[in-house]
């Protein structure tokens, strides 16, 4: 998902006084052979519950502030729930777990200025031996290139959530050309993600449009090189099928009306309007006004938009309006996971998650958790190692299928919900519309090839 700023952030290098093992711990935890814990102005206590001390610390970097809170908290429930089920181990290393927040309660969403501070309290602690995220991609830009320059060859960074594309490839007409040499500039990849990036994502609502039977599409983004870059991927596709663009441009975030850019809307003649961007975005007005101008979303104009507002936080905040949007997300929904995915679904479920509904997020956190502490197993412990055997990585038949990573990071060789994407429509809660694995000329289409 997610990008608003990029480039190295090294200024300021802190980390503060070492925190405590959190209570409860089993065995020896926090003792004096206990690694030093990442600042407690962003991260909780050092979890680990198994014996001795942790012999390293792995970090989860995501917003807990905000509209994606309930994903987050998700996401880090699911990472707990795998590093329980390797009994705090990976191979013969002890491993604690700690939660760091990106967001800050005055923007109620990440910011740029808190994921800085994270990276290089990251890359300063030679115990973080990884980090899982980022969950946006605008915080994955500024983090990257700290962790890649860290010492001990970069920090690895296994993300189950960024869809920006330029974070590990250069798109034609979508990327910038520094992109993504600009976020290694060591030379060498520390990044990987267990998501399609937003080419899939674009080809995917490009071909549900398309089977709506929509002729024009009018597109807005939020300014954020997340938004717009999904924007663009679903411009590239629908061009490609045939689709009109009536409209390319931005909402203003800060705005307290969008009355007038609906109106511009209406008179288009555009029977859809996509957000590319995030709730956070001051999305929710934007709904409201979208139906206020242009009517129901089940009506003449549909509303459609990505994995940025696929939260039931939209629904929450924009309240009737939301009713009859589509909202699309990697993946499949909890019903259609199959396999391994099913037995750590009843285990989240029946166990920390005490009967609630699972958010799909949970199940790539968990996969993201099994990645790096796989790696982190089969490596000689030292970031260099991990890394390396990161981009080594064979999964087969787990949580989310079978893949592995390219030499960009990014999955291939994949099936399962690594590739497959999900449409929602909005009720009094997401509902399942329809399921695609979009074609591949589209998606090529979609990256501007």
């Amino acid at each position: 998902m997610k990008l608003s700023r990029s480039g190295v952030y090294l200024a300021g290098l802190a980390v503060a006084a070492s925190a405590f093992v959190a209570a409860g711990c089993g065995g020896g935890g926090g003792g004096g052979g206990a690694p030093e814990a990442l600042p407690s102005s962003s991260c909780t206590a050092i979890e680990y519950k198994g014996d001795g001390d942790p012999d390293y610390i792995i970090a989860s970097d995501m917003p807990l502030q905000g509209s994606s809170r309930f994903q987050t908290e998700q996401i880090n429930t699911a990472i707990r729930y795998a590093l329980e089920q390797a009994d705090w181990k990976a191979g013969d290393y002890n491993i604690g777990f700690q939660a760091c927040d990106d967001a800050t309660a005055q923007a109620a969403k990440w910011d740029s200025g808190k994921a800085s501070q994270n990276a290089n309290a990251y890359a300063a602690n030679d115990k973080v031996i990884g980090v899982i995220g980022t969950f946006n991609s605008g915080a994955a830009a500024i983090e990257i290139p700290v962790l890649n320059q860290a010492p001990d060859g970069g920090i690895p960074m296994v993300s189950p959530a960024n869809t920006y594309p330029c974070l590990t490839v250069n798109l034609p007409g979508g990327c910038d050309s520094t992109e993504p040499d600009k976020y290694y500039p060591s030379g060498t990849r520390n990044y990987v993600r267990v998501v399609a990036h937003d080419a899939y994502q674009g080809a995917a609502v490009a071909e549900f449009m398309q089977s709506k039977g929509v002729k024009s599409v009018y597109i807005l983004n939020d300014k954020e090189a997340y938004g717009l870059g999904v924007a663009t991927t679903v411009r590239n596709a629908s061009e490609s099928l045939g689709i009109k663009i009536a409209g390319f441009e931005a909402w203003d975030p800060k705005a307290t009306s969008y009355t007038s850019q609906m109106q511009k809307i209406k008179a288009s003649g555009a029977d859809a309007v996509f957000l590319g961007g995030l709730i956070d975005e001051n999305g929710a007005q934007v709904i409201k006004d979208k139906v206020a101008v242009l009517g129901p979303n089940d009506g003449d104009v549909l509303l459609l938009a990505p994995d940025g507002f696929t939260t039931q936080a939209t629904i929450d905040e924009a309240g009737p309006a939301s009713k009859g949007m589509y909202m699309s997300i990697a993946g499949v929904p909890i019903d259609q996971f199959k396999g391994a995915a099913l037995d750590f679904i009843d285990g989240l479920q029946s166990g920390p998650l005490k009967g609630k509904a699972i958010d799909p997020y949970a199940i790539y956190g968990g996969q993201a958790a099994i990645v790096l502490l796989d790696a982190i197993g089969a490596s000689d412990g030292t970031r260099s190692d991990v890394i390396k055997q990161l981009f080594a990585t064979q999964v087969t038949d787990g949580l989310l299928g079978s893949f592995k990573f390219d030499e960009n990071g990014d999955p291939e060789d994949a099936s399962g919900a690594v590739v497959g994407f999900t449409v929602y429509v909005a009720t009094d809660e997401l509902t399942t519309e329809t399921t695609i694995s979009p074609k591949p000329e589209t998606v090529a289409a979609a990256g501007g090839k």
